[in-house]
């Protein structure tokens, strides 16, 4: 992981002291590559989870699923921020980023501004969501034995979070779903604007709402996904008796946005497109029959869902199917007007964005490690008990 995110430090390095055009293959024709549709559009939609957890257990009140809240939650924490890392790496005026703060800047009829002004105050939201943990990690250890007014200071600060995030955490839980289905679905707004430029299998008016009804399937399988790959890597036996029961709810979402994705195509006279040359078609075919309609099938057997393998499998094609969705809509589907080169990322974008996802997994492991975000199992509390 060290080695995979130096490389791509020295890279992005190089982007920031020479500009886009030494490290990207990015021109007039093809303004964004793999940083907007894989480091951004498939990070915020990957990171779903947090808002679909937190709506479940603490708006739905489902209390047997709390213990999967604040894996999710930590989940979203860091796809957020690296999101943020992501877009400053990819925006040509980089150091202009603060600007949607100014009231003098605001743009009403600018979709990429909404976008960005949810993410901000989503990822400020995040952020509050995860002083609970902080608290819990520090309150009553914190040791500055040679700056005693420092610690009681520190200490001071921990007492009043714990009594207040309390009663105030109900707000920001509510506030975190509210802002993320605002740019969840302005993501694929973004794209409604060109349609002269997309291919018409995935050009749609209703984009928006297809985008924020493939996060909002993506969300259970995303904390599937990483709570078995977490499980594995940390010795742990797999949650089975709260992640099955949650991929339960899977193929219901996922059904209603094939028959959203169905009845556009239908609507729009689309089917016929399937039928043209090139590798469109077929990725289009790839993305719903690997990505909607396998999962449906594997996740509707209650079986496969007790079993770990296939329902890793079963959520993992869901992820990748989002994923891949992203993918498509942003790049393989985009095509300039006059397009005299196809875009094909650099070195320097994969390493870059290799390097993200690196840095990701590894902060996750070290915080997972450090503090209390996973649920204490069995046999770790009776040791507990035995030591205490």
């Amino acid at each position: 992981m060290l080695a995979l995110m130096a490389v791509g430090f020295g890279f992005a390095i190089a982007r920031f002291f020479w500009g886009l055009g030494a490290v990207t293959h990015l021109d007039d024709q093809f303004p964004w590559g793999i940083w907007i549709a894989i480091d951004v559009a498939s990070g915020v939609a990957l990171a779903a989870g947090g808002f679909t957890t937190a709506a479940l257990a603490h708006i739905f009140h489902r209390e047997r699923y709390e213990v999967v809240v604040r894996p999710a939650l930590l989940t979203a924490v860091l796809g957020y921020t690296f999101v943020v890392l992501g877009l400053l790496v990819d925006l040509g005026r980089y150091y202009n980023v603060w600007h949607p703060m100014l009231p003098s800047m605001w743009s009403g009829h600018s979709v990429l501004f909404e976008v960005g002004m949810c993410v901000m105050f989503y990822l400020t939201v995040l952020y509050i969501e995860f002083l609970p943990i902080v608290v819990e990690r520090f309150g009553g250890r914190v040791r500055l034995p040679r700056f005693p007014r420092a610690q009681r200071a520190l200490e001071g600060v921990l007492s009043v979070l714990d009594r207040t995030l309390s009663r105030v955490m109900f707000v920001f839980v509510i506030l975190g779903v509210v802002l993320s289905t605002l740019h969840q679905s302005s993501l694929g707004g973004l794209m409604v604007i060109a349609p002269s430029k997309v291919h018409p299998l995935w050009w749609s008016p209703i984009l928006p709402l297809l985008f924020f009804l493939s996060a909002v399937s993506v969300g259970f399988p995303m904390v599937v996904f990483e709570s078995m790959i977490t499980s594995r890597s940390m010795g742990r036996k797999p949650e089975m008796d709260v992640l099955a029961p949650l991929a339960k709810m899977v193929p219901v979402v996922l059904f209603i946005y094939l028959a959203f994705k169905v009845g556009d195509l239908t609507q729009r006279d689309a089917w016929k497109y399937l039928g043209q040359g090139g590798a469109q078609p077929w990725m289009f075919l790839a993305e719903v029959t690997l990505g909607v309609v396998a999962p449906i099938i594997i996740l509707s057997i209650e079986r496969a869902r007790r079993t770990p393998w296939l329902l890793f499998t079963g959520a993992a094609l869901v992820v990748f199917g989002v994923l891949f969705n992203r993918i498509n809509v942003f790049l393989t589907a985009y095509t300039p007007v006059y397009m005299e080169t196809r875009y094909f990322p650099s070195i320097g974008e994969i390493a870059i964005t290799v390097g993200l996802v690196a840095a990701l997994m590894f902060v996750y492991r070290v915080v997972i490690t450090y503090f209390p975000i996973l649920p204490v199992e069995e046999a770790e509390a009776a040791e507990r008990g035995v030591r205490s």
